[in-house]
């Protein structure tokens, strides 16, 4: 077999199907002769190695001669490698090395969120000692982000939600004559579950996922190293702003779902039920205590501070390129919300210890 020409990774797709036409010999040797090979990069070689191995698996004898040494040399390169990773008695991607894998990248990054809460609470607690160190303009910017501009959508979720649990409960309430129970039924679950919980996942999706985005991009374009040039502490300037905002602007927007989860289910109530406001609001104060409110509104601060660091953590995980962005991206809003329900179920574990 006599090779000329460019084999090049531009020309392979058609010396793949000369070669795939090719008739050969049932038996015998099988020589390639490379002197006439113009130029030849690691597809190339790749090709001629695959080739021969074939020939090799059908029976025949391969020989390969007259080779620049250039290219002699790229071609023992990846056969050396090839050899490499196809030796046997070597498990390649097997079940239980793919597990220990899994679980290794898993304590390293969670390693790596371990040391970067301990690098936040060292900012936090710095800034708080010396509040002037506090950038109050990037504050305020987060804070209109996170909690003004997310208003009514955590306003219309929240309403959706109250009119959605109310109209469960009237459907079995109502076989029982006990309509005005609906009261108890949507404060309750609103207060103390909903509400929170409802607003978390939202402030991850759509906060969380802005936070992981604006820092991996940095990240990308190296302004987070030429912070580091300039002595700017990205801590202070990135983080430490979004975490306190969040930490402000969550437990104010589960107030205010709150409020429109309740409103919701007092239109419904009025409805189907025909429970009036009045009577909703009469049994409401009875039924519902203050620990209730105060039980969803504790499990906010905790949720912001998962949200955060999630989100920021996953931002400077970025590396390489635009496509590393969008996986991190990704990451840290499916962290974040596996993580705000896990400690919700944890909070409800607590309280229940607690009789709360």
């Amino acid at each position: 077999m006599h090779c000329s020409g460019e084999w090049t990774l531009q020309g392979i797709p058609l010396l793949e199907r000369h070669i795939e036409q090719l008739a050969w010999p049932v038996s015998g040797d099988v020589i390639f002769d490379g002197a006439a090979i113009a130029s030849l990069d690691s597809a190339g070689a790749w090709l001629i190695y695959r080739t021969l191995r074939r020939l090799e698996r059908m029976g025949h004898a391969v020989t390969v001669r007259g080779l620049r040494p250039e290219h002699q040399a790229l071609f023992q390169l990846i056969q050396t490698h090839a050899c490499e990773e196809q030796a046997p008695g070597l498990p390649r991607h097997s079940l239980l090395s793919q597990l220990g894998r899994n679980v290794w990248r898993h304590l390293d990054e969670f390693n790596g969120l371990l040391a970067f809460l301990g690098e936040i609470s060292i900012a936090m607690l710095r800034s708080l000692a010396h509040p002037s160190r506090i950038r109050w303009r990037a504050f305020l910017y987060n804070l209109q982000i996170a909690g003004f501009n997310a208003l009514p959508i955590v306003g219309l979720l929240a309403f959706l939600m109250g009119v959605v649990v109310a109209y469960q409960g009237a459907v079995q309430l109502a076989r029982y004559g006990a309509n005005i129970f609906v009261a108890d039924l949507v404060g309750l679950s609103i207060l103390r579950e909903m509400s929170p919980l409802l607003t978390a996942i939202i402030i991850a999706g759509r906060s969380g996922s802005a936070y992981a985005a604006q820092i991996g991009t940095m990240k990308v374009t190296e302004e987070i190293d030429a912070l580091h040039t300039i002595g700017v502490s990205p801590m202070e300037l990135l983080v430490l702003p979004k975490m306190l905002a969040l930490l402000v602007a969550l437990p104010l927007l589960t107030v205010y779902a709150d409020i429109l989860g309740v409103l919701g289910g007092m239109v419904m109530a009025q409805s189907q039920l025909n429970v009036s406001f009045a009577d909703f609001l009469d049994r409401f104060g009875d039924a519902i205590k203050i620990s209730s409110f105060l039980v969803g509104l504790g499990k906010a601060p905790a949720f912001a501070a998962i949200i955060a660091l999630v989100g920021c953590f996953q931002g400077f995980r970025v590396s390489g390129s635009a496509d590393s962005v969008g996986r991190q991206t990704t990451v840290s809003v499916v962290q974040a919300i596996f993580l705000v329900i896990v400690f919700d179920a944890l909070f409800s574990i607590i309280f229940s210890w607690l009789k709360i």
